[in-house]
């Protein structure tokens, strides 16, 4: 697991699709696994802010998901128009 979120953009050489798939898969199979038991209003814990509701880190990661899929978007349009 990256230190810090620019580490996560580090490709090591015996990186492939595959293996970041599955690492993805793994990724969300535990992020299920610890949010199962939680409810909405439980506090969320290691942010730099503080503790933080289940439901705003939901939001935040949905927000996050749209805006780099505008970001994908803008490079298709780009790539298409080439």
């Amino acid at each position: 697991m990256p230190a810090t979120p620019d580490e996560s953009f580090v490709l090591l050489d015996d990186d492939t699709v595959a293996s970041v798939t599955r690492a993805h898969r793994e990724a969300c199979a535990a992020s299920r696994r610890a949010t199962a038991p939680l409810a909405l209003d439980d506090p969320v814990h290691g942010n730099r802010r503080g503790p933080l509701p289940l439901g705003w880190v939901y939001l935040h990661v949905l927000r996050e998901l749209a805006q780099h899929c505008g970001h994908a978007d803008i490079l298709r349009e780009q790539i298409l128009s080439r």
